[in-house]
C-alpha cells in the first residue's frame, strides 16, 4: 500500500478526543478545543511607557517651559486629579495617564526644582504613551481552536485574564516491545540477545507530540503474553496501542495472530515504504493499533510518519500532517525501486538554502546514523537517480 493511502487509513475516523478544562499552569502543550477571546483590553487605559512627567502636549510644543508639578502616578496607583494647562504629574512606567494629559516627557530631559519642572526641549504630543488596547481589546479572539499551546500562548492567555482553558484530552499511547531476544538496558545480553531500545524512542516521540505515553515493557513471543499486554493496554484506557516487532508473518511473528484473536479489524499490513515495510494498522473497537517493525530505524520512521499524525488528530490539532520542505542533495543518490525511500540525512544550511546529505549506510538496524540525522529525504517510488546539488524533498526531524 502506498504511504499516502496508508496514512489516510490510519487517520480515517479518528477525531479529537473529549474536552476538559485545565488550569493555565497545566496547559503547556495541550490543544485548544475552542477559540479564546480576551476578557479585557490590554492595557485597560492609556499608560506611561517611561519614567517622566505626564502633561498636555501643547504645553511643551514650544519649550523651554516650566510647569507646576501637582502629584505623582505609580503603576497601580492612579492619580485622582486632572492635569490642567501649565501643570504636570510625576509618572512612572505603567502608571495610568491622569485625566487631561496626553504626553509623557522622559525624566532625563527634565529639571526638577521643588514643585516646578523645567523642559528645555519640545516633545511631540502623544510620545511615550501606550494607548488603551494597543496590545489587544476585549472580545478579540487571539488564540484559535486547534492551537497547541506554547509558553508564549500561556503568557497571552494569562494577560487575557483566563485562569483555565478548554483543551482536548491527551491521547493515551500504550507501547509494547515483543521478542524473546530483548533485554532491558543495563543488563548483560546473553547469546543472541539485544538491548531493547524502541520503546524509549517511541515513548519520547509520543510525549513530544503531547500524548500521555506508557511503555508496558518487553513482551515475550507467546500468544498468551501478547494478548495479556493488549488487555493491559485496554484496561489502562489507551487510545493507541503501539507494538514493535513480530508484525510480520513468520512462524515467530505472533503479534498479528494475537491481535486478531482479540478481535482486531485489520486495516492494512505492509506498506510500500523503506524502512518500515512490515507495518500493520487496525482497530480493536475504539482502540487504534499500530504494529511497527522491530528494527529500530523502521520502528522510528513508521512512528514519525504514522503515529505522530494520529496523535495530532486525536489531540484536535489542525497541523496534523507534516509539510515536506525543499532542499538540495549533498551527495548523489541511486535510482529507487517500487517503494518510497525515507533516507536519513544530515541537514546543513548552504549558500542556496538547506542541504540534505543522506548518510552512506541506510540499514534499518543502524541507530547511530538516525541519531545524527536532521531530516529524512523522501524518494518517491521508481524515482530516477539524482546528483549532488539537485532539488529534493525533506521532512525535518524534530529535536
Amino acid at each position: 500500500m502506498p504511504v499516502a493511502e496508508a496514512l489516510q487509513r490510519v487517520l480515517a475516523g479518528a477525531g479529537p478526543l473529549p474536552v476538559e478544562t485545565v488550569a493555565l499552569k497545566d496547559a503547556l502543550g495541550r490543544v485548544l478545543a475552542e477559540d479564546i477571546a480576551a476578557t479585557r483590553s490590554q492595557p485597560p487605559a492609556a499608560v506611561s511607557a517611561m519614567d517622566g512627567y505626564a502633561l498636555r502636549g501643547a504645553d511643551v510644543a514650544n519649550a523651554p517651559v516650566t510647569l507646576r508639578v501637582i502629584g505623582e502616578v505609580a503603576a497601580g496607583h492612579p492619580f485622582a486629579g486632572e492635569v490642567k494647562p501649565g501643570e504636570a504629574a510625576r509618572i512612572f512606567t505603567g502608571g495610568v495617564l491622569p485625566k487631561g494629559s496626553d504626553t509623557v516627557v522622559v525624566q532625563e530631559i527634565a529639571t526638577r526644582d521643588g514643585d516646578k519642572v523645567n523642559f528645555q526641549k519640545p516633545t511631540k504630543a502623544g510620545r511615550n504613551v501606550r494607548a488603551e488596547g494597543v496590545d489587544f481589546r476585549q472580545g478579540q479572539v487571539l488564540l484559535r481552536k486547534g492551537t497547541r499551546l506554547s509558553d508564549r500562548d500561556l503568557m497571552l492567555a494569562a494577560a487575557m485574564n483566563h485562569a483555565a482553558l478548554p483543551v482536548h484530552r491527551r491521547p493515551k499511547v500504550a507501547i509494547a516491545g515483543t521478542g524473546d531476544e530483548l533485554i532491558a538496558p543495563g543488563g548483560t545480553p546473553g547469546p543472541g540477545q539485544i538491548v531493547y531500545s524502541n520503546g524509549f524512542a517511541l515513548t519520547a516521540l509520543a510525549q513530544n507530540e503531547g500524548a500521555e505515553a506508557r511503555d508496558f515493557g518487553i513482551v515475550r513471543d507467546r500468544l498468551e503474553d501478547i494478548a495479556a499486554a493488549v488487555r493491559a493496554a485496554r484496561d489502562w484506557g489507551a487510545d493507541i496501542l503501539v507494538t514493535t516487532g513480530g508484525a510480520s508473518v513468520g512462524e515467530h511473528d505472533l503479534v498479528q495472530r494475537a491481535l486478531k484473536a482479540e478481535g482486531l479489524d485489520l486495516s492494512f499490513w505492509r506498506v510500500a515504504l523503506r524502512p518500515g515495510r512490515p507495518m500493520m494498522h487496525g482497530k480493536l473497537g475504539p482502540l487504534q493499533v499500530l504494529g511497527l517493525p522491530g528494527n529500530p530505524v523502521s520502528s522510528y520512521v513508521c512512528a514519525f510518519l504514522f503515529l505522530a499524525p494520529l496523535i495530532r488528530k486525536l489531540s484536535g490539532r489542525h497541523d496534523v500532517e507534516r509539510v515536506p520542505e525543499p532542499a538540495r542533495l549533498g551527495r548523489d543518490v541511486p535510482a529507487n525501486d517500487e517503494r518510497a525511500d525515507y533516507l536519513r540525512a544530515t541537514l546543513e544550511i548552504g549558500p542556496d538554502g538547506p542541504v540534505a546529505t543522506p548518510v552512506p549506510l541506510q540499514d534499518s538496524s543502524l541507530m547511530a546514523p538516525l541519531a545524527q540525522a536532521g531530516c529524512l529525504v523522501i524518494r518517491e517510488p521508481n524515482a530516477p537517480a539524482a546528483s549532488i546539488g539537485s532539488t529534493c524533498v525533506i521532512l525535518k526531524l524534530a529535536l
